[in-house]
């Protein structure tokens, strides 16, 4: 196996999770160092609303085991706009943060698209140039979550493989299911979690995707979210992926 396969789930601070999956009476600053300790990467979701302070990173860094690895999700600013050309400004400002202080557990940055987003090639093209390949000496990998039908195109996948950038294999009622060329590593996003299953997905559907997982794995390393629909059953299905990995 040529990748790592994290798998994670959405932030780390949700109330319905306390006695669920966090135990009663652990306090909740103490919330992340126990998704560290059960779980393999999460997305960093207050980054899509606001900067961070260098320190904060540094300090969550600080809270995870080695081989934990935080997907940092970039801010709605970069990405829910008009022209994506334009969005220079504001991507220098997310990438200069201080996420470089997450150091070797940086793992890939999410660009999230709104689903009303159509794909413009010449527009899209200009963005994707926008995208640094690193910050303060650490590498950066990026990922495409798009949600409209339009970007199931040959010409935007070419676009986004000659870029480096992986596109967000997303697992959902409505956006398009969109599989990516080979650019190192893997997305993928899974949002059918069910209140009424123990483990948010059925066994059989976690052994599917866990199979997908390990496929992707042979080209590079693979990152594996639990994201919305039941969001209290997530850490369940994460946690019940990773043993369907062992």
């Amino acid at each position: 196996m040529a990748g790592r396969i994290r798998v994670g789930i959405g932030g780390w601070v949700y109330e319905p999770w306390r006695g669920n999956f966090y135990p009663v009476g652990l306090r909740q600053k103490d919330e992340l160092a126990y998704v560290g300790e059960h779980l393999t990467a999460t997305e960093i979701n207050a980054t899509y609303y606001s900067s961070q302070k260098p320190a904060t990173f540094a300090g969550w860094a600080k809270a995870v085991p080695d081989g934990f690895q935080f997907a940092v999700k970039a801010s709605r600013y970069c990405t829910n706009r008009k022209l994506l050309a334009q969005a220079g400004d504001s991507i220098a400002k997310f990438t200069s943060q201080g996420i470089a202080e997450l150091g070797d557990r940086l793992g890939p940055i999410l660009w999230q698209f709104m689903p009303t987003k159509r794909f413009d090639p010449d527009d899209f093209g200009a963005f994707l140039h926008l995208l640094p390949p690193s910050v303060d000496g650490v590498p950066l990998r990026h990922a495409l979550e798009v949600r409209h039908g339009s970007f199931d195109d040959p010409a935007f996948l070419a676009m986004a493989r000659d870029a480096g950038a992986a596109v967000v294999l997303a697992d959902h009622d409505d956006y398009p299911a969109i599989a990516g060329h080979d650019v190192g590593f893997a997305y993928m996003r899974l949002m059918r979690a069910q209140a009424d299953e123990a483990t948010g997905y059925p066994p059989a559907a976690i052994a599917d995707w866990a199979g997908r997982a390990r496929a992707a794995a042979g080209q590079g390393d693979v990152f594996a979210f639990f994201i919305s629909g039941a969001k209290e059953r997530n850490p369940a299905a994460a946690q019940a992926m990773i043993v369907a990995l062992q």
